[in-house]
């Protein structure tokens, strides 16, 4: 099972990968930089090959690069694009040091544009910022529909995915809190939800898993997140998730409210709970 939580890239790369290991993680998420935004500091090169030969001895999963919550391609707003197609630039360009890495973000929100006008705003950053000869692959996540929010509904995401070039390095991050309060029940109907988005966007791109609890019942379009076991997914409901046969090879990502401790237990409790095939 490849399974790991977010972490602090504040003391570097190869520390993230030793608190990953301290924790029972074999793969970890991190942002950027701040999540509210602001500038992104250099990678060390000697501080990425310490990691990378961490992960290889460890046999680590895919990392996970989270982009800023302030990224927004769907702003009415022509600075607060500008910044998304900074951020996307500098990401793409530095994260080839760890060559295959994810990189995660929220779509945006078309704050009153509406869906089909953020749409074509989303696939323009990416038309304009990915290149066939990354190696990154870009993953849309799953969003929960607060507001007016780009990505809740799978046909969404299709249809960014239709409008991009470069469409072999592009995926999709499933966030089980945003799914299950978007109004995709993987707790009653894990079956159809999978059979859906694959009739819809196709299992072949769904590359990563959010694996988070909430705090919301279903079909609330919120996003907040709970402890695993603790919310309205519920213990049972996440067992199922990852032992689900389509779902089970695939890497997971805490991003529970949790301090490095309760991380650890978690991770416990899922290796325990992970049925071995």
């Amino acid at each position: 099972m490849i399974i790991g939580c977010h972490l602090s890239v504040a003391k570097g790369y190869h520390h993230m990968g030793k608190e990953a290991l301290s924790i029972g993680a074999n793969t970890f998420q991190f942002f950027t930089r701040n999540p509210r935004g602001g500038s992104s500091k250099a990678i060390d090169p000697s501080d990425a090959t310490s990691l990378k030969h961490l992960m290889m001895t460890h046999n680590f999963g895919t990392i996970l690069a989270h982009a800023p919550y302030t990224l927004n391609p769907c702003s009415t707003d022509d600075r607060i694009r500008r910044f998304a197609y900074q951020v996307f630039e500098e990401d793409l360009e530095k994260l080839e040091v760890f060559p295959g890495t994810y990189y995660n973000f929220h779509p945006g929100s078309h704050v009153g544009l509406g869906v089909e006008k953020g749409t074509h705003q989303i696939i323009e950053l990416l038309n304009h910022t990915m290149a066939p000869k990354q190696s990154t692959i870009v993953l849309l996540e799953t969003m929960s529909g607060k507001g007016t929010e780009v990505g809740s509904k799978f046909e969404e995401l299709k249809a960014i995915i239709d409008g991009v070039y470069v469409q072999d390095k592009l995926g999709v991050c499933l966030d089980t809190c945003h799914v299950y309060d978007a109004g995709y029940d993987i707790v009653q109907n894990l079956e159809g939800v999978l059979a859906e988005f694959d009739r819809i966007i196709g299992l072949d791109k769904l590359k990563a898993i959010h694996l988070n609890d909430s705090k919301n019942p279903f079909n609330s379009h919120k996003d907040r997140h709970e402890k695993i076991g603790q919310g309205y997914i519920g213990y049972d409901g996440v067992k199922q998730i990852i032992n689900h046969p389509l779902l089970r090879d695939l890497p997971f990502y805490l991003e529970t409210p949790n301090e490095l401790s309760g991380y650890k237990a978690e991770i416990a409790y899922l290796r325990e709970n992970a049925i071995s095939f």
